[in-house]
């Protein structure tokens, strides 16, 4: 009897340790690595809608289109000194999707020129960010 009483004291006293500390949370850590802006828009540059804007079909273009829009929030986001050239890749981005160009499939016209607009566009902002 008198060892389940110590087993009893033992157990609310060890069971009270700690209750009062406050639970420790570790976060995630995020690594300094490579900026990837600079390669993600080299890597817009090889697209057939950048090279050839004027003959490539609007609607073959959409997910070119996509990835720029895309490349023009992270210049936003990495860069926020170059906004002013991100709001020029945006601008021929809203004429394309304002004119609804992904449903046109023959090159030319608005929409032709709008993804004439983003190429330069782009190549501005490539110049600027560098890589």
């Amino acid at each position: 009897m008198r060892m389940r009483a110590v087993l009893v004291v033992l157990l609310l006293l060890l069971g009270g340790c700690g209750s009062g500390e406050v639970p420790v949370t570790v976060k995630p850590t995020r690594s300094a690595g490579p900026d990837v802006l600079p390669i993600k828009l080299k890597a817009l540059t090889t697209d057939r809608c950048y090279l050839t804007p004027a003959a490539e079909s609007p609607k073959g273009c959409q997910k070119y289109v996509t990835e720029l829009s895309s490349a023009a929030g992270s210049v936003r986001k990495r860069r926020p000194e170059l906004s002013a050239s991100a709001d020029a890749l945006d601008r021929p981005i809203a004429a394309f999707r304002t004119a609804n160009c992904q449903d046109q499939a023959a090159p030319g016209g608005a929409c032709g020129q709008a993804l004439v607009d983003m190429s330069a566009a782009l190549t501005s902002v490539q110049s600027l960010v560098g890589g």
